[in-house]
């Protein structure tokens, strides 16, 4: 594969402009951009770029495939604005916050299978109000998809202490940075995965799991990087929604490279590390804990190791594949300003502190989903 597409998912917070709450206004924000243009992107459609999710508290937006860096950054702020002006044209804001700093009782959205969700799952369901960011890169085929994911497992936790957006919930600092992969790890397909081995046994996996009965259809197997039901990608899922879109795009240029590096080991015949899916779920833990300011699970070694060796180590790991695909430059730049000025988290943190109350992070999340 000479140009491996990419896109991301991003899903956002519909709040009160003044940072006062939630808005549980997500069908009438696509409506409204429908009705006013939808997204000035090429092949969008007319506000086809926007998606309700579980809670009406929620918007998803979605890039087109994109085959540059420079392609995907523009598409991700040019939607995020789109989504500002589009809140705001019915009273609301949108916020790049991965949980709700302020206390909310999430709405459902009205659809069938939401209200199947909320039968099934109960407080697992009522209490789901969480945002993530997840990766899409184009794979030839579905035993390549299965090779890469069994490859690049035990890199997925950097990847949540480098986006972790989450520390607060229903008006409390929770003490982690990603919250919200606590929240999520609730539904009982979540989390990290065995080795598969080809796309045959991975479909005989997934297929075991609907036939418990536990889940209401495939696409509810929460796997952290998973093969797409409806697309020739696999799609990573282990990021909170980054507060700022540079963060966004690092996440991506990095996925997109784990993957490329993944599927040249896979042709090489390299195998996959054999490590435990219970020593992945513990680096995935940590990395949710403490993020970028205290020690995370090396992904080589699987011992206790600096955030910054970890970081290294990962951009160690996939900078062949980022020199190949021009990305180098910008990654090294964009992890120098994360590694320097923190992740979400610890924006947040810092305005709640210097502020004394939880609006102002709230206020603060609303300028810099729309401008950066």
């Amino acid at each position: 594969m000479d140009v491996r597409t990419f896109g991301v998912e991003e899903e956002l917070l519909l709040v009160d402009p003044d940072g006062g709450g939630l808005r549980a206004v997500s069908d009438a924000v696509i409506r409204y951009a429908r009705e006013h243009g939808g997204v000035p992107l090429a092949g969008a459609g007319n506000a086809g770029i926007f998606e309700t999710e579980l809670q009406r508290e929620q918007l998803e937006m979605c890039t087109l495939p994109c085959a540059t860096l420079d392609e995907l950054a523009e598409q991700v702020v040019t939607i995020r604005r789109a989504a500002s002006i589009a809140a705001s044209g019915v009273g609301a804001a949108v916020a790049a916050l991965a949980t709700c700093p302020v206390e909310v009782h999430p709405s459902l959205t009205p659809s069938r299978r939401y209200r199947r969700m909320a039968d099934a799952y109960a407080l697992t369901a009522d209490e789901q109000l969480t945002c993530g960011c997840h990766v899409h890169v184009s794979i030839g085929s579905a035993d390549e998809g299965v090779a890469v994911l069994d490859r690049i497992r035990p890199w997925l936790p950097p990847l949540l202490a480098l986006s972790a957006n989450s520390p607060f919930w229903q008006g409390h600092d929770t003490g982690y940075e990603s919250w919200r992969q606590q929240v999520w790890w609730r539904w009982p397909s979540s989390g990290p995965t065995q080795l598969f081995g080809s796309a045959a046994k991975y479909r005989a996996a997934v297929q075991a799991l609907i036939e418990t009965g536990t889940l209401l259809d495939e696409g509810m197997i929460y796997f952290d990087a998973r093969l797409s039901r409806h697309h020739p990608t696999i799609e990573i899922r282990v990021a909170d929604v980054c507060l700022r879109s540079s963060d966004t795009v690092l996440v991506a240029a990095l996925v997109r490279a784990l993957v490329d590096t993944a599927a040249t080991a896979w042709r090489a015949g390299e195998p996959p590390d054999p490590v435990r899916t219970d020593l992945l779920k513990l680096a995935m833990w940590r990395a949710g804990r403490s993020g970028l300011d205290e020690d995370l699970v090396h992904p080589v070694t699987h011992r206790s190791a600096p955030a910054a060796d970890v970081v290294t180590a990962l951009l160690d790991h996939v900078t062949p594949a980022l020199d190949r695909y021009g990305d180098l430059r910008t990654v090294h730049d964009l992890l120098g300003r994360v590694m320097k000025d923190g992740n979400g988290a610890r924006r947040q943190r810092a305005i709640y502190q210097r502020e004394g109350t939880i609006p102002p992070v709230m206020t603060d999340a609303v300028h810099q989903t729309a401008e950066h």
